[in-house]
């Protein structure tokens, strides 16, 4: 599959923050934010850093073999496994929920950004072996966010009364029913049957929502090595007992972050602190916050009844002493769920990772972390900033061309584009850029001829000045507007193709799911985004494919 890359800064963009710019260009005042810089020099830290931190790698790769089992695994998913097993192996991860079908382009984008990585890192440092990871955050709750794709335009949401981690919920006929919708929207594509028959044979009834996105994600990218981690595991969560522990007793990370974004605000707009106690507590189809209360501990809202519960207990409500939650801890590690400010500190605990990356805004809150990874005392990893794609075909390349602009030009806004259109093509004049000049030559004359009678009278002309240019720019504003009536049909053929390529505003891989592009193309569209996957290059791509 022929395609063109074009790649551009990400601050030509217009949709990435003053952080995240900041961060790419390596800014002094975020330096303190985090360890190591997104270079090769960089991977040889983290990978120094990471040699002196104890991972269990055996237990890893048992959980790792049980989770596969009776999935296919590839030649080089098996040669990943087993160099897990090796001191010189380290992974690069990215993370994302069970979106259902992947949701956004950005869930692939991601995992194939990881893969490449791992790769090119492979090559450049043959004396180590970097494994790609796939994280999946399965105790998420958030549905609203998780349970719906948009194909072509059209939004298809998820209707299930099911609540808790998302990850724990079940495949229910209403999703079942969605698979047969998208067919009807890409079932007339080359691949649309094979991709019908790849979401039927992953999501089937009564299978867990963590599992159907394990192999959805492993019939994509197995045969790119690609290893996917369900840390919803009690023998993983084992492993991160301490840190679960230090934060019940003594809320390490809330303080942590708050001292974190005490500094960081004084720039930046910053994410959320989290609370006095980052944990959840996970149980069948609930999910709920962990809070410090008078009497020791107390599930926000967890009014149900749990077996195990001491005697007495069931209709209380869920409250622990100290010493029933950190029983509690030791004999169901599962219960336990760290949220967003301890997640990472969990992922690197369990995972021999060097790299993570993500989008910006997971880098901004990545970006508070720092000290709370050095109070549990695990090595905080390179930040990446994941790959970002506009994806466009020749038809709509050459409609860009005619229109005098260049593929790059189209991140512009609709009316900017369509003024720099008029004032180029018009033939008349409708810039007053010239006689706004000319204005401000003549008020500067007259100033100075009034100065030298009396200098009070100096304010006066800048007033008039003031309203002059004012009433200039006013007219030049209406002559554009005039002028701009002439080009109507051009305005909308950059309304159309703004649209097509920014739906509802936003960038292309926000909104979009895989399902229309994979249909048309097939698992060589999976290939063409690796072949254009940027690694440590940090640039936005523009991919206009035939």
């Amino acid at each position: 599959m022929d395609c063109t890359l074009t790649t551009i800064p990400y601050e030509k963009t217009g949709y990435f923050t003053k952080i995240v710019i900041d961060y790419l260009h390596e800014s002094q005042q975020l330096q303190d934010f985090y360890c190591h810089p997104v270079s090769l020099k960089g991977v040889e830290e983290a990978v120094e850093a990471r040699r002196s931190f104890p991972t269990n790698r055996v237990l890893l790769v048992e959980e790792l073999r049980k989770q596969y089992a009776g999935l296919p695994v590839s030649p080089k998913q098996e040669k990943h496994l087993q160099a897990l097993l090796n001191k010189n192996s380290f992974t690069i991860t990215t993370a994302h929920q069970p979106n259902i079908f992947t949701g956004p382009l950005y869930f692939i984008y991601k995992i194939l950004h990881t893969i490449k990585t791992a790769d090119e890192l492979t090559k450049q440092l043959p004396s180590y072996q970097f494994v790609p990871v796939f994280y999946m955050g399965s105790e998420d709750a958030d549905l609203d966010e998780l349970g719906h794709i948009t194909i072509e335009g059209q939004q298809l949401k998820w209707e299930t009364k099911q609540t808790g981690a998302v990850g724990r919920m079940k495949v229910d006929k209403a999703l079942i029913k969605l698979i047969d919708t998208i067919h009807g929207q890409t079932g007339i594509h080359p691949y649309g049957n094979e991709l019908t028959d790849l979401f039927r044979k992953c999501y089937t009834e009564g299978k867990l929502i963590q599992q159907a996105t394990l192999e959805l994600v492993n019939e994509l990218f197995s045969e790119f090595g690609l290893l996917v981690v369900i840390p919803d595991n009690a023998a993983l969560k084992r492993e991160f007992n301490q840190t679960i522990k230090k934060e019940l007793t003594e809320q390490f990370s809330h303080k942590a972050v708050e001292a974190t974004i005490a500094e960081l605000g004084k720039h930046y707009k910053v994410q959320a602190g989290g609370r006095e106690i980052n944990l959840f507590y996970l149980l069948d189809d609930k999910r709920v916050r962990i809070e410090i209360r008078d009497t020791g501990y107390g599930m926000l809202d967890a009014r149900y009844e749990i077996r195990d519960l001491p005697a007495g207990r069931q209709d209380m409500g869920l409250t622990f002493s100290k010493e029933e939650i950190l029983n509690e801890l030791e004999k169901y590690p599962e219960r336990f769920s760290a949220n967003v400010i301890l997640r990472g500190v969990f992922q690197e605990t369990i995972l021999p990772n060097i790299a993570f990356i993500g989008g910006g805004g997971e880098l901004a809150y990545w970006l508070e972390l720092k000290k709370v990874f050095e109070q549990a005392g695990v090595p905080y990893p390179i930040l990446i900033l994941r790959n970002s794609f506009l994806l466009m075909n020749k038809h709509q390349e050459e409609k860009i061309e005619k229109l005098g602009f260049t593929v790059s030009d189209i991140f512009k806004e609709e009316r900017i584009l369509l003024s720099e259109l008029v004032q180029r093509e018009s033939t008349n004049k409708v810039s007053l850029a010239e006689e706004l000049e000319q204005a401000k030559a003549y008020y500067a004359q007259l100033k100075k001829l009034a100065g030298n009678i009396d200098q009070t009278l100096q304010k006066h002309t800048d007033a008039l000045q003031a309203k002059a240019l004012k009433q200039l720019q006013e007219l030049e504003k209406k002559m554009l507007r005039a002028e701009k009536r002439k080009f109507e049909a051009q305005q909308r053929q950059i309304s159309k193709i703004k649209n097509e390529l920014f739906p509802t505003g936003s960038l292309q891989e926000r909104t979009d799911n895989f399902s229309s592009y994979y249909a048309r193309v097939g698992k060589d569209w999976l290939q063409l985004l690796y072949t254009s996957s940027k690694t440590l290059e940090q640039e936005f791509c523009i991919v206009q494919a035939d």
